[in-house]
């Protein structure tokens, strides 16, 4: 990654955004635009087409007509494979471009960025493509006068609304599979991050993705997510974002056509450091990395440490020491390790939640709003001594801003640990191997590290418990969300 190749990139000029709908660029049907500004200095990088409900209808229609005619889901898995494994390519190719548009519109440092997000969304096309000339049906062991037949079809439509903090990596997570399963999809980014979607997805027409199987709707969520959501030609919704959301699209389901919905939202991840960690400096350093890279945007973000009461004055300074060696700052220079916040809304409600805290009388570290001569939107990260009561300690902040509680038994880690309405991930750092499978067993999340935090690969699926959601993204458990089993019972 050549410094001087994203400096370059950094000036270029962004072209205005359409729709992408039925294979061609079209703007808004009321021609609204949207203005991206970027959180890197507050400037103004592009407009894209701000969605209607007409337009996201339009897009579902073209979906609806390329499932239902079998230019895609007809295809041998085989052809789908070749074609996959093309767009693959294709985003590989185009990485660093596609990196830097990225940086540009929500502030990810480059670093982070590049691998996260094109890098991963070629792996993870190229992972389903590869499966899915593997998934076989099934014959059932019944009676041998019969003869029962599993078949896996695409499941249809699918409704994806991503959101803003990786929307190629999500996306990807989204999009791979359902169309590896032969489904169409109408994508709908977030407001302040659509671009890199949009060239994706025009990079699948150049791999040879039919016109019609990969629609991209920008706009607001309340507008183009709605109607999505709302829609009697939707077969599957997914959906990575806020609760509350989460909520309108399950009610929108229940009122339309009973569509499956999936549900990824979000977490208040606890990350339990025991005393017998086999390596306190590694623990914080991994720990201070796990919640403040992307400036603490990411779903299974350790926001919550819990520490045993004996090494916690220990771990809080080692941790403190790691979080000012942070390099925060330009999220476009290679050296940088934590970049900007996507949007000023979000650094102001990081913000208010280290304001409260100190009110409250906790002692924070950090948590200032720095750089701000430049226009963009940085913030220090913080580190909160929180009380299981506090505000910060309960919600989901999605910022560097992260709380440290002590505890005295492996019973009260438990029950701080879920005693949250999420249940994303976890973490324990303990040398005790027992304890390790204890606490894998006991704490309710979709997701538990043993001394590390992040970095599971598309091996393994990622899920929730509680209100972290349902089904599952990555591994080959994701297909079970685009694909109906259909049994066929032949009298032999």
């Amino acid at each position: 990654m050549s410094q001087p190749r994203i400096d370059a990139l950094r000036k270029a000029p962004v072209e205005p955004f359409q729709h992408l709908i039925d294979g061609r660029s079209v703007p808004a049907s009321d021609g609204g635009v949207t203005t991206v500004v970027s959180p890197i200095d507050g400037s103004r990088l592009t407009t894209y087409a701000r969605g209607t409900v007409a337009d996201a209808e339009a897009a579902i229609a073209a979906a609806r007509r390329a499932f239902d005619d079998g230019r895609w889901s007809g295809l041998a898995p085989a052809a789908r494979k070749k074609i996959l494994l093309k767009w693959a390519d294709l985003i590989e190719a185009q990485a660093v471009d596609l990196a830097v548009l990225g940086v540009r519109e929500n502030g990810t440092e480059i670093g982070m960025a590049l691998k996260a997000e094109p890098l991963s969304a070629a792996a993870t096309v190229r992972y389903y493509a590869e499966a899915i000339d593997k998934l076989a049906g099934e014959i059932a062991p019944t009676d041998p006068a019969f003869l029962g037949l599993v078949h896996r079809e695409p499941a249809g439509v699918v409704g994806a609304i991503v959101p803003w903090n990786f929307p190629l990596m999500i996306g990807a997570w989204k999009f791979g599979p359902a169309l590896a399963a032969g489904c169409t999809v109408v994508l709908k980014p977030a407001e302040t991050a659509s671009l890199t979607l949009v060239r994706v997805a025009q990079l699948g027409l150049e791999a040879g993705l039919p016109a019609g199987v990969l629609n991209v709707v920008t706009g607001e969520g309340p507008v183009v997510g709605a109607a999505i959501a709302a829609s009697m030609d939707v077969d599957v919704l997914v959906f990575t974002g806020s609760g509350a959301t989460g909520r309108r699209l399950l009610e929108a389901a229940a009122r339309s056509n009973l569509k499956r919905v999936y549900l990824e939202l979000g977490g208040k991840s606890p990350n339990i450091v025991f005393a017998d960690a086999p390596d306190l400096d590694e623990a914080a350093k991994v720990s201070a990395m796990g919640i403040f890279r992307n400036s603490g945007q990411v779903c299974i973000a350790g926001s919550r440490i819990l520490v045993e009461r004996s090494v916690h004055a220990a771990f809080v300074e080692k941790l403190a020491a790691q979080a000012a060696a942070i390099r925060v700052g330009d999220p476009l220079d290679s050296t940088t390790q934590a970049g900007a916040v996507n949007s000023l809304r979000q650094l102001q409600q990081n913000l208010r939640f280290v304001a409260e805290a100190r009110e409250a009388g906790r002692t924070v570290i950090g948590g200032a709003r720095i750089r701000e001569e430049t226009g963009g939107f940085y913030m220090e990260p913080a580190i909160v001594e929180a009380r299981p009561e506090d505000r910060v300690f309960r919600e989901e902040v999605f910022g560097p801003v992260v709380t440290v509680t002590p505890f005295d038994t492996e019973a009260e880690a438990v029950a701080l640990a879920n005693g949250t309405s999420y249940g994303l991930a976890a973490a324990v750092w303990t040398g005790n191997l027992s304890r390790a499978h204890r606490m894998v067993r006991k704490i309710r999340a979709g997701l538990v590290h043993v001394n590390t935090y992040g970095g599971s690969d598309l091996t393994v699926p990622l899920g929730g418990v509680k209100q972290s959601g349902n089904g599952h993204d990555k591994s080959l458990h994701a297909f079970d969300k685009y694909l109906n089993l259909k049994t066929a019972w032949v009298k032999l």
